[in-house]
């Protein structure tokens, strides 16, 4: 996977080629569920681009999606499960296609990688705790608001919405940060506020905030949005462009110069510019067919490259590379996710994998509707549901060979702690089997 590498199609087959801990910062921008259509402006330079924000149930969620967090992220399918009961089956939609992606993203990073989500008020809550559920909640770093007070917009029905959310979580519990990269000047007013002086390293510090690099910015940024106009230079007339500005001290906070910066959305291109510009590696997905020329054209309005270079610092265009076809991993298929770091690495029999709902068809037609948990028969198969007999965490495979059924109620006992053996004695102590 080569530095300068724009991958064009679904980001979810390319993520799942990228070898398992090799990025250390990832920014994303995905659809924010906004149900509506987006399209860029008609002449402009990213003319002809579009994304449907839309979601729904029966047709924008593979049943392999499925499979997969109920298999291996029980906690993030409750969250997928609560949403659908209380914000209905396009906000399930939604989470679930992106839950699939988060955990490729998890996956991919290193153990001192980040992510940065970047999501405004719509699904704000649910995606929160869709993130939760797959990195941990003491893995949560910071909520970052983007306050953009010059756009359109105003309201006399409620409060004008002016800000997105960008959500900020760790792999793990070490993490860059940049502090002296990103540091900003102290306001005048503000001086008076830091009275103690100390030397740390050689620097004179006021209460904590150098005196010669400012101080580290709060958490929440107040940074203009890009203008869609042909006076503007940084606008590229996408319909949800983000500035250069709120993408730079990003890039600058949390990676190293060579470090590798992914954007699975990279729609018109400011990520990759952005790390060029910072002497980052960067790698970019993006469906849209156009954004290729657009990465060409914006790293040339930059000053970065020249569509034959000068034998200086400027790039090529052939420095950037472009596939359709998705990198090829080269690590066994390693998981370097916490709850599927199996304590006994098993390699499942051969054959075809089988679907939840295969499964399940070929148990009730060898066993019938009993649950083996409690031994209750049930006459809809509606209160049955499938685990696995030895918990995935212990190294139980994703095979049918452990699979069993049970009923709602044992399922929650037997969580993803018990052996199928373990929750029949804990039914016996608590005279809950069926006589």
């Amino acid at each position: 996977m080569a530095n300068r590498t724009l991958y064009h199609g679904d980001n979810l087959k390319f993520l799942r080629g990228i070898n398992t801990g090799t990025m250390h910062l990832i920014y994303a921008d995905p659809p924010f569920k906004k149900n509506r259509d987006f399209h860029a402006t008609p002449d402009s330079i990213a003319a002809g681009a579009k994304f449907s924000d839309r979601w729904r149930w029966d047709t924008d969620v593979h049943p392999d999606w499925i499979d997969t967090i109920k298999d291996d992220w029980p906690g993030v399918w409750q969250v997928i499960e609560a949403a659908r009961i209380a914000s209905g089956d396009d906000m399930a939609a939604f989470l679930c296609w992106l839950g699939v992606r988060l955990l490729e993203m998890r996956r991919v990073l290193r153990d001192d990688g980040s992510l940065y989500l970047h999501i405004d008020h719509t699904a704000h809550a649910w995606v929160k705790a869709l993130m939760d559920g797959i990195f941990g909640r003491k893995q949560f770093r910071n909520e970052i608001v983007w306050f953009y007070d010059d756009a359109p917009g105003r309201s006399n029905r409620y409060f004008p919405r002016k800000h997105d959310t960008i959500l900020w979580y760790s792999k793990s519990e070490q993490w860059h940060f940049n502090d002296g990269d990103v540091r900003v000047p102290i306001k005048p007013a503000s001086v008076k506020r830091y009275k103690t002086s100390r030397t740390i390293g050689g620097k004179s510090y006021i209460g904590g905030a150098s005196a010669v690099t400012g101080k580290v910015p709060e958490d929440v940024w107040p940074m203009p949005v890009v203008k869609k106009n042909k006076t503007n230079k940084e606008s590229t007339g996408y319909p949800t462009q983000k500035p250069l500005a709120l993408l730079d001290r990003i890039v600058k906070a949390s990676s190293n110069e060579a470090d590798f910066v992914l954007d699975p959305f990279a729609g018109c291109a400011t990520t990759p510019v952005a790390a060029e510009r910072l002497g980052r590696q960067w790698i970019g997905m993006d469906i849209w067919e156009g954004a290729h020329e657009i990465v060409l054209q914006r790293l040339e309005s930059e000053g970065l490259a020249t569509p034959q270079g000068n034998g200086g610092n400027k790039l090529t265009f052939g420095d950037v590379h472009y596939s359709t076809a998705p990198p090829v991993r080269t690590d066994d298929k390693q998981v370097a996710s916490k709850v599927l770091n199996l304590k006994v690495q098993i390699p499942e029999p051969p054959g075809p994998k089988m679907s939840r709902s295969e499964m399940m068809d070929v148990l009730i037609q060898n066993d019938g509707q009993w649950c083996k948990g409690c031994n209750r028969f049930f006459d809809d198969r509606l209160y049955l549901e499938l685990d696995h007999n030895t918990p995935r965490s212990d190294g139980g495979l994703n095979h049918i060979s452990n699979r069993v059924l049970l009923c709602g109620p044992c399922n929650r006992i037997k969580s993803n702690t018990l052996t199928l053996s373990g929750l029949r004695r804990k039914n016996n102590e608590l005279g809950r089997m069926a006589k």
